[in-house]
């Protein structure tokens, strides 16, 4: 979770920092905790478990590198108001008057929803033997998450996360209950009826009006809070009220981060200085792309359920900004991982990626298309437009001891000058990609996209299945093949040596006496897979993106294959992730034993195990055909055709 900030001054020298580190290559530091960023926001906390060598210094070197709510460009922000010396505790938000109103709303599409092609496969009913082991199987991710729960539930009652070593807790968004929140419709899934019925009781008694904090981070609190509640209620079919009207209370808040000269949000919103009335509100120069992109689809419900348009339009104004940017970057067709949003500005940045930062972007053009019925197109031109990039220069297959036909996500550079360079660094949080290119191949009827799909969910299997531990790291380098084409990329040992030296400069620290021979030492002692070219960061955060999208290419092909993988991926989580009190973080995948860290963020509960649990139940569960899952897995109910 991001550190809130007091000033947006601040954050701008924070993302100048972090993408400083990002375009230098990420450095191997095992024991700094970089949080969930559906959109790549970072937390940095000193936890390095006790006892743990450092590997040695793995000697990263620098990679080369039509609208309707036109808006007028202003002035990058200034900042003049000095910080808080003592905030005030019993500050609660109050509405101000509005400084920039739009003149009128962008309303939601209007018309019967489009007939959009069917995701889901045409299951039939399975033999005995097989539902009782699938049925084995739910019950096990079952009781897993119960653990979890309890643990949540008997020390960190309405804070934000439980300490599943210590058993303290932890407020990192704002102390509003995120793991309740989050955890709702997890509990509706799993039929725990009790347990959320007293959630839902809990939920009346959390004040959104009021935190300790100075910042809200608009986007964490959009997909956890906002999109928490608005999924609960569409699942529960409506039956608790309080959900919506929470959500309007949120909703109602962060509203209030648009109100700036070009509508554009402050995403990290200082709610004293606004209530307070003493800070003017400018968007930021600098911003992550995934932080400003990733908010249309809980906005857009949260008006298709209580017919107020503002929220839709606040959130359509920045489509309309995106897609009129989106040939005008420096790699056209792409966004960059960070934007001016004041201006706006998308030419300053040259690095691309689907991995943290810009991630959520993408995977909510598909999704929004489909919550507003197809009757926008503008998301699925927006969607086919960047695909046609990414296949080019994101995607990329990896050389491999068994030669699999697989893909990961990278990351592209572009160059002052216009240069672009492609980097083989792949991600955990990229391997959503194998489930949002398989919905698009689906409802845009691309049918040769699914097979792209297949290989990036097999390739971040293959990034699992390669770990002593069974589990994948939260980055590491591969070595790219030259093409994507299955003939032209066969295991060379050579090959892989070349580029495990080439990655580390510090080869010549090594008493070994050839290059080869050091790129083993190097191999050894950094504890590399055959393949891997680097570690960048061995940590397991209890991330979702390769289950989700296992279970999203299960429901799409039918293929029971996909729950086989699943499961073994679970043992192996549940193995090495298991406390006395919840399930850990990971500080190091690439040892037999992963250190544990006292950390459990919620979108474990909220994310990975429903997504562990949806493979095993019935495909009626949260169809795919009927809800869309938004970056926190929460479900949100699709317009249907008469």
């Amino acid at each position: 979770m991001p550190l809130m900030r007091r000033w947006s001054i601040y954050l701008s020298l924070a993302v100048l920092c972090v993408l400083s580190i990002y375009l230098l290559g990420d450095i191997n530091v095992p024991h700094v905790y970089r949080t969930k960023v559906s959109g790549g926001t970072t937390q940095i906390v000193d936890n390095e478990p006790e006892g743990t060598k450092p590997l040695p210094d793995e000697g990263f070197t620098k990679t080369s590198p039509g609208s309707d709510s036109q808006t007028t460009p202003v002035s990058p922000p200034t900042y003049s108001s000095p910080p808080y010396e003592t905030p005030d505790p019993g500050l609660h938000w109050s509405k101000q008057p509005e400084q920039y109103p739009v003149p009128s709303y962008i309303t939601l599409p209007s018309g019967q929803p489009e007939r959009i092609p069917r995701i889901q496969h045409a299951f039939t009913s399975e033999d005995r033997e097989a539902g009782i082991i699938r049925e084995e199987r739910l019950q096990a991710v079952k009781e897993s998450f119960k653990h979890a729960w309890k643990g949540y539930k008997e020390n960190a009652w309405l804070k934000d996360e439980v300490g599943p070593i210590s058993g303290d807790y932890h407020n990192t968004f704002g102390g509003w209950a995120a793991t309740l929140v989050d955890t709702l419709d997890t509990l509706w899934i799993m039929d725990l009826k009790d347990d959320f019925g007293e959630a839902v009781e809990a939920i009346a008694k959390i004040d959104f009006t009021t935190t300790d904090e100075d910042t809200i981070n608009v986007f964490e609190t959009t997909i956890r809070y906002l999109g928490g509640l608005l999924g609960a209620y569409d699942l529960s079919g409506g039956d608790y009220p309080i959900l919506l009207k929470k959500a309007k209370e949120i909703g109602e808040i962060l509203y209030c981060a648009f109100d700036t000269p070009n509508r554009m949000p402050v995403t990290r919103w200082n709610w004293r200085a606004y209530t307070e009335g003493d800070a003017p509100q400018v968007a930021p120069g600098a911003v992550l792309i995934a932080e400003l992109g990733s908010l249309t689809v809980e906005f857009t419900r949260l008006s298709q359920l209580t017919e107020d348009p503002k929220y839709y339009d606040a959130v359509q104004r920045i489509s309309d900004v995106l897609e009129e940017a989106q040939s005008h970057t420096k790699l056209p067709g792409l966004w960059p991982v960070s934007v001016d949003a004041a201006s706006p500005s998308f030419r300053e940045d040259g690095s691309f990626t689907l991995g943290g930062m810009a991630d959520s972007l993408y995977e909510y053009f598909p999704k929004q298309y489909l919550i507003l019925g197809g009757l926008k197109q503008q998301y699925r031109k927006m969607y086919e437009d960047s695909m046609a990039v990414i296949k080019k220069l994101i995607f990329f297959r990896p050389m491999t001891k068994d030669n699999r036909d697989i893909l990961l996500s990278g990351d592209a550079h572009v160059s002052d000058d216009g240069r672009i360079t492609t980097d083989s660094r792949a991600q955990h949080l990229g391997c959503f990609t194998g489930g949002m290119v398989a919905i698009g191949a689906k409802i845009f009827n691309r049918p040769k996209e699914l097979t792209i799909a297949e290989q990036l969910v097999d390739g971040c299997l293959w990034g699992y299945d390669s770990m002593v531990s069974g589990i994948m790291p939260e980055i590491f380098f591969a070595v790219p093949c030259e093409s994507n084409a299955n003939s032209s990329c066969k295991w060379d040992e050579r090959k892989w040596y070349d580029a495990v030296s080439k990655r580390h400069g510090n080869l010549e620290d090594t008493l070994a006496a050839t290059r080869e021979d050091r790129a083993k030492h190097v191999i050894k002692t950094s504890r590399l897979p055959e393949g891997f070219v680097a570690i960048t960061d061995r940590r397991y955060i209890l991330r979702p993106e390769t289950i989700e999208s296992v279970f999203i290419l299960y429901r799409v092909t039918g293929n029971t294959t996909y729950q086989d993988r699943g499961w073994a991926m679970f043992r192996a989580i549940e193995k090495h992730t298991r406390t006395d009190i919840a399930h850990a973080a990971l500080d190091d995948v690439s040892m037999p034993e992963p250190p544990k860290a006292d950390r459990m963020e919620s979108f474990w509960l909220a994310e990975t195990l429903k997504y562990f649990y949806l493979l095993f139940a019935e495909p009626r569960v949260v169809s795919l055909d009927e809800y869309i899952l938004n970056t926190e897995a929460h479900p949100l109910k699709r317009p249907q055709p008469d």
